[in-house]
């Protein structure tokens, strides 16, 4: 099984402090920085993300031939990426490096409750034109594609993506980030490419209609074969048209740090799914490698590897009428 992740690489910085300690005011919880002041920081760890580069490493660490297309440019944090990618033994030969290309930086101030405030730059490695220089002809040697946080100007690059992908026959999960979901109606007409959507309650809610995740998942079959909703400690909903799935939280655990707990999660799923596993078993195992990430500081230190015990979760699982794709 071979699986081709696209999007943005980036290096993160994450900074523990006692100082970062959550406030809440009115809805919303904040972490105060004073101006002018030194703050001490207590921990620093340098680490490797952006969500194709996690996703991919699922995939590697699962037995799967992985491999990673992207923009990088020649600073030390683009051969910091290629080098984490390289010792997981992901194919980076299409990775594209340009002078003028740049890797995404983050610095993540985790606060005292695991939860994080980020400081992001986006990276360059093509124009809000969508114009770039990648070769999307190596999509057809591949079984799936996960493209995702494709940057500004990415829908173009996303509808091409999809595009290469349906003309070989390659499957697509999609994770879509902001950027693609700001524009609603262009990512709506493309979903009739992709095989797999994932998304929070929220970003689903900017798709399709509905309340629960429930709702959510049943509504978005109408453009999908298969809808994944999450819903942070609340779970998941994941539907096939055959049955639909509700699992809880896989295991209580202290949070030290959600960064990558998403891309886990969805990775996960695909890693999974794309072996012929049941929705049900794909999901305890999406559950379970999104819970090892959080126990570790970075997006990839907790990733499951192969032949990784699992145990039992709260998950039910019922069967649909059947129905047919709109």
């Amino acid at each position: 099984m071979k699986i081709l992740a696209i999007g943005k690489g980036t290096q993160d910085v994450f900074l523990k402090s006692d100082e970062f300690d959550p406030h809440k005011e009115g809805k919303h919880m904040y972490t105060h920085l004073p101006l002018g002041l030194k703050m001490e920081v207590e921990d620093v760890h340098f680490c490797t993300g952006g969500n194709a580069t996690n996703v991919a490493v699922t995939f590697a660490r699962q037995g799967l031939e992985s491999a990673y297309l992207w923009g990088l440019g020649e600073d030390p944090a683009s051969q910091s990426i290629l080098q984490d990618l390289d010792n997981e033994g992901v194919n980076t030969t299409h990775v594209v490096q340009a002078r003028d290309f740049q890797s995404g930086y983050s610095v993540i101030m985790i606060a005292t409750n695991g939860e994080r405030t980020i400081l992001n730059h986006r990276g360059r490695a093509f124009g809000r034109t969508g114009r770039h220089n990648f070769n999307l002809d190596v999509i057809g040697d591949y079984d799936w594609i996960y493209p995702t946080s494709l940057g500004d100007g990415g829908l173009p690059l996303l509808r091409e993506i999809v595009d290469m992908a349906e003309k070989h026959n390659v499957k697509v999960m999609l994770n879509p980030a902001g950027p693609e979901l700001a524009e609603h109606d262009k990512l709506v007409a493309l979903l009739d490419g992709v095989d797999v959507l994932c998304t929070n309650k929220e970003e689903m809610q900017m798709l399709v209609s509905g309340e629960t995740c429930e709702e959510l998942a049943l509504h978005a079959l109408n453009y999908v074969p298969v809808a994944i909703v999450s819903d942070g400690p609340n779970g998941v909903v994941a539907t096939d048209g055959k049955t639909i799935v509700r699992a809880g939280m896989y295991e209580d655990v202290p949070v030290v740090d959600r960064t990558g707990a998403g891309d886990a999660f969805a990775s996960g799923f695909l890693s999974q799914w794309a072996q012929g596993k049941s929705l049900r078993e794909s999901i305890v195992f999406a559950s379970a490698n999104s819970t090892s990430v959080v126990t570790k500081i970075g997006a990839k230190a907790g990733i499951l590897h192969k032949h990784s015990t699992l145990h039992e979760m709260p998950i039910h699982e019922k069967p649909l009428n059947q129905r047919s794709k709109e």
